[in-house]
């Protein structure tokens, strides 16, 4: 496997977490944005990912490896159901004084953004080791 692989399936990688840090930082920023109705409540957001594979088994000799890389293949939302609650205050409220709210776990949103930021920091590390690496074999060609 090329550095160049290895410089792309990272990247890949570090876009998919991006793309999931996205999507949890807009629903967390709509979690508790109230609705009239419950067809107008927002609906959290999740990507789908899926790993595609740039060389297949026929093509591949004994010495190559297969590269992968991650790829969005969808933002979806969410099949959740608006939470009514009596807040006959609000502005927003119906007839019978409810107002609908998204179906949005807070603490799940928390935990699967410090998964992401997990991911994305494994993946910079990964790049800098080769990094590293490329400059190691720099110096060897110097002859020190």
């Amino acid at each position: 496997m090329s550095f160049t692989d290895i410089y792309s399936i990272a990247g890949s990688a570090m876009n998919a977490q991006t793309v999931r840090l996205n999507t949890v930082a807009s629903n967390l920023a709509n979690a508790d944005a109230a609705s009239a109705n419950s067809s107008d409540t927002y609906k959290a957001l999740k990507p789908v990912f899926a790993t595609v594979y740039n060389k297949t088994q026929l093509t591949m000799s004994k010495d190559s490896y297969p590269n992968a890389e991650v790829r969005i293949v969808d933002v979806v939302q969410s099949s959740g159901e608006a939470q009514q609650r009596f807040e006959p205050t609000n502005p927003l409220a119906n007839e019978q004084g409810y107002v609908y709210y998204p179906d949005i776990d807070v603490v799940a949103e928390m935990a699967d953004m410090m998964s992401a930021t997990r991911s994305f920091e494994t993946n910079v590390e990964v790049l800098a080791n080769v990094k590293s690496m490329q400059q190691g074999l720099l110096k060897l060609g110097q002859g020190r």
